[in-house]
């Protein structure tokens, strides 16, 4: 665990909030619909291969077992799966406005680093809100690869004008960790979406962002620069 960052009891690492647990086995479960419909067998490791990366280059390969389809036509066709009426509605990971906020109010630069399109991510910004904090946004259209490539990190970065090795990326995915580190940013891992222990590559891991402490943050070998 890096200095800098305190994270309250460390047997609440691999624990996650019940709505989370819920809502991602909402998206595993489309995702597995999806999957089987194309008369593929859904199995984790399938599962696991798209999610935190770019909708595009996970179906591309598998692109062979979907005999006649095209990227693109998999690709809208699961987004359809996926933003289907029965979705959950969103919401901010616990304590993620409030640390928004503060970084906001202390001149912090924040970017917003993805690998979903642009469309989805403004809409889900409006829709839990604070989408007026943020400094940039890179999505899928804004890089050539998408994440564990370092691509969009470095990008974030550039365009927050600050070196990556004085930002800080908050992740919950392998693929995103993996570019965060890769573009030479800290990570911070969050057990949303995944367990404690495949996020390890991260330099810390919490399980949401009311453990993230912002002024030893600031004061720690991570920098006041948040992508």
């Amino acid at each position: 665990m890096c200095r800098g960052i305190r994270a309250r009891g460390e047997d609440r690492e691999a624990r996650r909030d019940e709505r989370h647990h819920r809502d991602h086995a909402y998206v595993v479960a489309q995702l597995a619909q999806y999957s089987v419909s194309h008369g593929l067998a859904a199995d984790e490791a399938l599962l696991a291969g798209f999610v935190g990366r770019r909708g595009d280059e996970a179906l591309a390969e598998h692109v062979h077992r979907f005999p006649g389809c095209t990227v693109q036509e998999l690709f809208h066709e699961a987004l359809g799966y996926l933003n289907g009426p029965d979705s959950p509605p969103a919401y901010p990971v616990r304590g993620a406005e409030a640390l928004v906020r503060r970084l906001h109010a202390d001149g912090v630069p924040i970017a917003v680093v993805t690998s979903g399109p642009r469309k989805y991510a403004v809409e889900l910004l409006q829709l839990v809100g604070g989408a007026d904090l943020f400094a940039a946004m890179i999505s899928a259209e804004d890089v050539r690869q998408g994440k564990p490539h370092p691509e969009g990190y470095r990008s974030g970065c550039a365009a927050l004008g600050v070196d990556p090795d004085r930002a800080v990326a908050f992740e919950d995915a392998p693929a995103g960790i993996a570019a965060a580190k890769a573009a030479g940013l800290s990570c911070v891992g969050i057990t949303t979406t995944h367990p404690a222990a495949a996020l390890r590559a991260a330099d810390i891991v919490v399980s949401d962002l009311t453990e993230v402490d912002w002024p030893s943050l600031a004061a720690g070998p991570f920098s006041p620069n948040v992508a």
